[in-house]
């Protein structure tokens, strides 16, 4: 069996950090930020809502109850008209997307990281122990 260095791992991790890079689903999510980026409306309400938020901490910090919950709705306003525009929706499901191949690559690493531990030793995949003498712990997740 090859022995590897933590060097090659990292290397080899910087190799897969670019295959998915060069995804689809990154591609995707890099037009549809350039369209937000362009889009003046949503700009413009990005703005807005980023004044608001340095005033409700002003609010917040000098006890303007009543002022602070009028910027908290308009906040939630601005948020909610944002969100509903198609682009925006399209752009946080490519999020979503993204983020969960990043968790499946994880997960799948991670899980095939233990099962060799346990292949290696001589443990019981289906129980997830090793086969050390000192009782078969698993390697955790």
């Amino acid at each position: 069996m090859a022995q590897y260095t933590r060097k090659q791992v990292i290397e080899e991790a910087h190799k897969l950090a670019n295959m998915m890079a060069n995804t689809d689903e990154i591609d995707r999510f890099k037009q549809l930020e350039a369209k937000l980026n362009e889009n003046q409306k949503i700009q413009a309400s990005i703005k807005k809502i980023k004044a608001l938020q340095k005033q409700a901490v002003n609010f917040q910090a000098y006890g303007k109850q009543e002022a602070l919950k009028k910027i908290e709705t308009e906040i939630d306003r601005l948020q909610a008209e944002i969100d509903e525009i198609p682009i925006v929706q399209e752009f946080k499901d490519s999020q979503v997307v993204i983020n969960d191949i990043l968790q499946l690559v994880s997960n799948t690493i991670a899980r095939e990281v233990t099962n060799e531990v346990i292949r290696s030793t001589n443990g019981d995949l289906l129980s997830g122990a090793t086969g050390s003498a000192t009782g078969g712990s698993s390697c955790g997740h």
